[in-house]
């Protein structure tokens, strides 16, 4: 009786051996803790951890690498995340990686995911503390969209109100009017010939100013010849004096006429007499007649003496005198 009660003891105290064992397992397991390897810890800051807890996942480029050991409060607006990490990957994860909290699925439970960085840097210690990325709360993301949806809104109302404003205005009678494609292209086909034409015309002008700059034509002349230039500047010159000497001749003249004027007007001078005076015209034109008569007389007594045979010889040697004079010139 006494070895079976020592035997049923024994056999008790290893049940509840295995049992404890058991139990411990499962924690473990349960906690993701390495039950035959190596962890070391680093850390991570947030401002929010939108529902991470302990004992949640921790994930490197989307492989299982740790578990969230502790959460703390650092203050108000910071919370310091322990990260438990299988030594294994400890040598791939560098202190410029970037620590971020997601979600396994679309709703399930939080993670942490550690984000590489492409840049060189050594690797993580024991107890570094990683970047946090900021991430955006599902209830902010709703609040933006509605947001969003009520923007959308109001610019479909006016959107809308434009439209109907457009349907009942000239702009949409012009558009539907089936003519005006006609007008407009006959429009368009017009404008093409002007902007031809307009062209062709800077062409024109382009080789009229291309040859005027190499001196051709008068128009090049004038512009490139610069002793040209020199004789038109003399001319100009001589032709501004010519009209200061006309001027200055006019002014003589004006003055002549205006004392010629005053003399006629007062009577003084032969002048007056001349133009004013009747009978002394007729006496004048008498005394004309006169002359005129006795110079006619005169050559016909001349023209006797000459058939005179006392004067016929002197007349004859006077004409061969003037003959040989004549022949004598060269």
């Amino acid at each position: 009786m006494a070895n079976q009660g020592e035997n049923n003891i024994r056999l008790g105290v290893f049940v509840l051996t295995g049992l404890f064992v058991l139990i411990l397992s499962f924690y473990m397991i349960g906690k993701n803790h390495n039950l035959f390897g190596s962890d070391f810890k680093i850390k991570a800051r947030f401002a929010n951890l939108n529902g991470l807890s302990e004992g949640n996942n921790v994930l490197f480029s989307g492989i299982q690498a740790g578990t969230v050991k502790t959460i703390e409060m650092i203050n108000d607006t910071t919370i310091e995340v322990t990260l438990l990490i299988d030594n294994k990957v400890r040598s791939y994860i560098h202190k410029n990686a970037i620590a971020a909290i997601g979600t396994e699925g679309l709703m399930g439970n939080k993670i942490v995911n550690i984000l590489p960085s492409r840049a060189a840097s050594p690797a993580v210690a024991e107890g570094d503390l990683l970047a946090a990325q900021k991430i955006v709360n599902t209830d902010e993301m709703l609040q933006t969209l509605s947001k969003t949806n009520n923007n959308i809104a109001i610019i479909s109302d006016a959107i809308k109100g434009t439209v109907l404003k457009i349907n009942g205005s000239a702009l949409m009678e012009l558009l539907n009017d089936k003519d005006i494609g006609t007008s407009l292209k006959s429009s368009l086909q017009h404008i093409n010939k002007a902007t031809a034409n307009a062209t062709e015309i800077t062409t024109g002008l382009n080789g009229l100013v291309a040859g005027l700059k190499k001196g051709k034509g008068s128009a090049g002349v004038l512009l490139s010849d610069t002793a040209m230039a020199g004789n038109l500047q003399t001319a100009v010159l001589k032709i501004r004096n010519a009209s200061d000497n006309a001027d200055h001749l006019t002014v003589q003249l004006n003055n002549l006429v205006r004392t010629l004027d005053e003399h006629l007007n007062q009577g003084n001078g032969s002048l007056q007499v001349l133009l004013r005076d009747t009978t002394f015209a007729q006496n004048l034109k008498a005394t004309m007649d006169n002359l005129q008569k006795g110079t006619d007389g005169f050559n016909q007594n001349m023209e006797a003496l000459k058939h005179n045979f006392l004067f016929r010889g002197y007349f004859k040697n006077q004409e061969k005198a003037k003959q040989k004079q004549t022949n004598a010139k060269p």
